[in-house]
């Protein structure tokens, strides 16, 4: 007797038939899923090369070439320094310098202006830049050099400036900061307390000299400081250089405190005071401003429109951002760059 349980051949055949079409709909479906994944990947890609190209600089070309004016007229030529004066930072002295050297070199450039709002940076990337300035001044001489402080022109950012013909700033602008300091930690009691063993192989007496973890030498903080006493000299040679008698030498010129603009232009440490505007208009006499500052990247540019901090990370990691030069960031006291991890700065 057969069990009713029993599937006729027919029956299997159409389950498996069933099951065929299950599993191509299952195959078609993901198909098309991954069709609609490339097309809004690629839409995404098009949105955002639009954008780029829609928010690039309209005065400079796409990869930063400067342009070229097709009314030959003249014009004021404006240099910004913007943020901290570091390898890593636009304001870098590679970039500023490959910008002003185009400025100097355009034919139709009445007066250089240099616009800056920074804490400071690299007493190495500002001397560069000051050095810079100077020569440029002697070689071009018919051009004149003005800089213009916004909220902040401090530490190695007035270095930078005080190379300037003459300096302008608003009445609430902070100007200064003519100093070095040097800051660090000390764990010595720390390691001791968790038991921690120091292992400090060196060649030289002093190699190691301001290692955090090992007590501070008498010998070697006297160097230091003397260090610092050199680095702040040649800071205040630069600025009585570029400033001249203009200055009105104070006991505390240049003890690294900040001044607002006012105090600033009583101290000789300023001209005037004035907007960048004004001074292109009033003092120039040439209203018209072509931006020569060097551009970020194009990646560079999309991150920052985009508002990714991480993209910029990625900019970083690639390689893919522009060459950047430094006077470590300080809002009071100048500084300049750490040795053995303690930091010190214009």
């Amino acid at each position: 007797m057969n069990n009713q349980s029993d599937q006729s051949p027919a029956s299997a055949n159409d389950d498996r038939q069933l099951l065929e079409k299950l599993l191509q709909r299952s195959y078609d479906e993901q198909r098309a899923s991954r069709r609609w994944g490339v097309f809004f990947k690629i839409l995404t890609f098009v949105y955002l090369l639009v954008v780029l190209v829609a928010f690039l600089p309209q005065s400079k070309g796409f990869f930063g070439k400067q342009p070229k004016f097709a009314d030959h007229k003249q014009h004021t030529a404006l240099v910004d320094i913007e943020g901290a004066i570091t390898p890593e930072q636009s304001a870098n002295a590679n970039a500023v310098v490959t910008a002003l050297r185009a400025a100097f070199e355009d034919e139709q450039t009445k007066a250089i202006l240099i616009k800056i709002n920074s804490p400071g940076g690299s007493p190495v990337q500002a001397g560069y830049i000051y050095d810079e300035i100077r020569r440029l001044r002697q070689e071009y001489p018919a051009i004149g050099v003005y800089a213009v402080i916004a909220e902040l022109g401090a530490s190695a950012a007035y270095y930078i400036a005080s190379a300037a013909d003459e300096i302008y700033a608003d009445k609430a602008s902070l100007v200064g900061s003519i100093g070095v300091t040097g800051a660090g930690f000390g764990f010595v009691e720390a390691i001791k307390k968790l038991g921690i063993e120091r292992r400090n192989f060196t060649s030289g007496k002093h190699k190691s000299f301001l290692d955090p973890f090992q007590p501070l030498d008498p010998q070697e903080k006297a160097f230091w400081e003397q260090v610092m006493a050199t680095v702040h000299q040649q800071f205040i040679t630069a600025v009585e250089t570029g400033r001249g008698d203009r200055l009105v030498k104070t006991q505390d010129l240049y003890s690294g405190l900040i001044w607002p603009g006012e105090d600033a232009l009583e101290l000789g440490l300023i001209d005037g005071l004035g907007s960048p505007g004004y001074v292109a208009r009033e003092i120039i006499g040439e209203e018209k401003i072509v931006n020569f500052t060097l551009p970020h990247s194009p990646l560079e540019k999309l991150t920052k429109l985009l508002g990714a901090s991480v993209g910029e990370g990625i900019v970083e990691r690639l390689g893919l951002s522009h060459d950047r030069s430094s006077y470590a960031p300080s809002l009071l006291p100048a500084s300049i760059e750490a040795l053995h991890g303690n930091h010190s700065q214009h």
